[in-house]
C-alpha cells in the first residue's frame, strides 16, 4: 500500500491520470500516464521476481499462494477497486487489467487466485451501503484477507435462473440453505457475496426472485468442501461450499430483497475485461516461450523460426496478443467513462479465451515433442488457458450476450 501511495503522490493526480476518466474527443490514448507506468514496471518486476520463479510449485503442490498475495497486499496492488474514502488507493478497471496482463503472463493460476477477491468484492463496492461497506471492504484493507462470489451451483453452471440456494426470511435474519460449486478462494476467503432464492414461486423472474447476501466464512453452517484437483490454474483455490441453516441478518442484504439478479449480472461487466486481460497475458507468454523457442531450436541446418511455417504461426500469434489487448483495454476504458460494457466486455472475455487457447496450443505445436513435456512452460500454459473459455461466463454465454447486442440494435434500425 505505502508504495502504490508513493507512485500517487509523485505522478499525476488519479483526475488526470491517461484516459480513464472521461472520452476523449480526439479518441483513445494509448499512451500510459506517468502513474500508469510505474505501475505498471512495479507489477512486470513483481511478477519476475516473485511470480514466474515459484509459478511451477504452485503448480504442482496445489498450494493457495498467500506470500505472493500478501506482496501484493503490502505493495497496495490486491484491493484494487476499493474506494479511497476506505483508506485505499484506488485503481481504475484499466490499470486494474495492466495488472492483471502481467499477473496472467507470469501464471495466470496465481492471477485467478490472488485476482479472485475482487470479483468477491464487486457486488459489494457497487451496491452495498456505507456501513456494510466500512465493515467488509475495510476488514481487507485492514489485514491481508480475501474474499469470494458465490453464486455457481452444480446443476446450474452458467443458468443463474436455476439457482437453488435459498434464504428464507425469519424476524430479523434470513436463514440460508443449499450449495455452491467452482468457487474462487471457496477454501481461504473471509467473506463471500452470496445469490439465493428468496421469493418462493418458482415461476417468479429472475429479476424479482434473487436477493445478495454478504456470508462470513466462521459463521455455523458455512461448510466449504474439499479443494478440486483442476485440469489448470491449481493455485487457485476451487470448492463447493454447503450452507446449512446460516442465518444472516438482514444488515448483511445488498440493496433490498429482489436486487441480487440485477447485482450479480452487472458484477460481469466490471471484471470481464480483467478476466480478458489475463486471458491475454497468458497469450503473450505463450508468443514470448514459442518465440525464444524458435530461434534455438535448428531443425533442416537453421533455426526453425526461419521455416515460413513456424513465422507464420508466431506472426498470427502476436496479431491475436495484440487484437486481445485491445479488446480488454476498451472495455475497461468503458467502464471507467461509465459507459455500459456488456457488449465490449463479453467481446473482450470472449476472444481473449479462445486466442489464450489458440496461442497456447500453437506454442505447444512450435515446441514439439518438447511441448508436450510438463518441464517446458507451454505444456502448463495449455492447461492454465482452458478455463478461460469456462469460468465468468462461458464462450458460448459470451456469444449470446453479443448476439443479442447485435439483434436488438438491428430491431432499433428496422
Amino acid at each position: 500500500m505505502a508504495h502504490l501511495n508513493k507512485i500517487f503522490k509523485t505522478c499525476l493526480k488519479p483526475s488526470l491520470r491517461a484516459f480513464s476518466s472521461t472520452p476523449s474527443s480526439i479518441g483513445y490514448n494509448f499512451e500510459l500516464s506517468d502513474s500508469q507506468r510505474e505501475i505498471h514496471e512495479l507489477i512486470k518486476k513483481f511478477v519476475k521476481d516473485e511470480i514466474i520463479p515459484k509459478a511451477a510449485h504452485y503448480d504442482k503442490t496445489g498450494e493457495y499462494p498467500w506470500p505472493i498475495f500478501k506482496g501484493m497486499w503490502k505493495l497496495g496492488l490486491a484491493n484494487r477497486h476499493i474506494p479511497a474514502e476506505f483508506g485505499n488507493t484506488e485503481l481504475t478497471a484499466f490499470e486494474s487489467g495492466l495488472i492483471d496482463e502481467e499477473l496472467g503472463f507470469g501464471c495466470s493460476g496465481i492471477q485467478t487466485a490472488v485476482s479472485g477477491t475482487n470479483l468477491g468484492q464487486a457486488p459489494i463496492i457497487m451496491a452495498a451501503n456505507k456501513e456494510q461497506k466500512k465493515k467488509y471492504l475495510g476488514r481487507l484493507i485492514d489485514e491481508p484477507i480475501v474474499a469470494a462470489y458465490a453464486v455457481t451451483e452444480p446443476s446450474g453452471g452458467s443458468d443463474v435462473n436455476a439457482v437453488r440456494t435459498k434464504a428464507e426470511k425469519k424476524g430479523d435474519e434470513y436463514i440460508l440453505n443449499g450449495q455452491k460449486m467452482w468457487i474462487t478462494n471457496g477454501g481461504v476467503a473471509n467473506w463471500y457475496f452470496v445469490l439465493a432464492r428468496t421469493h418462493p414461486d418458482p415461476k417468479c423472474p429472475a429479476n424479482k426472485a434473487f436477493t445478495g447476501f454478504i456470508v462470513e466464512r466462521d459463521w455455523p453452517g458455512v461448510i466449504p468442501g474439499r479443494k478440486e484437483q483442476n485440469m489448470g490454474q491449481r493455485a487457485s483455490d476451487t470448492r463447493g461450499i454447503t450452507f446449512e441453516d446460516v442465518r444472516i441478518p438482514k444488515e448483511n442484504v445488498l440493496i433490498g430483497e429482489g436486487a441480487g439478479f440485477k447485482i450479480a449480472m452487472s458484477t460481469f461487466d466490471k471484471t470481464r475485461p480483467s478476466v480478458a486481460a489475463a486471458a491475454t497475458g497468458l497469450a503473450a507468454r505463450a508468443l514470448h516461450e514459442a518465440s525464444k523457442y524458435a530461434l534455438e531450436r535448428k531443425a533442416f541446418g537453421v533455426p526453425i523460426a526461419h521455416h515460413q511455417a513456424i513465422a507464420f504461426k508466431l506472426a498470427d500469434m502476436a496479431i491475436n496478443v495484440e487484437l486481445a489487448r485491445l479488446g480488454w483495454k476498451k472495455g475497461a476504458w468503458e467502464t471507467d467513462c461509465g459507459i455500459r460494457n456488456s457488449y465490449s466486455a463479453s467481446i473482450a472475455k470472449c476472444f481473449a479465451g479462445d486466442i489464450a487457447n489458440q496461442c497456447a496450443s500453437d506454442a505447444v505445436q512450435i515446441f514439439g515433442g518438447n511441448g508436450f513435456n510438463s518441464e517446458y512452460p507451454v505444456e502448463k500454459l495449455m492447461r492454465d488457458a482452458k478455463i478461460f473459455q469456462i469460468y465468468e461466463g462461458t464462450a458460448e454465454i459470451q456469444r449470446l450476450v453479443i448476439s443479442r447486442h447485435i439483434l436488438s440494435a438491428a430491431k432499433d434500425l428496422a
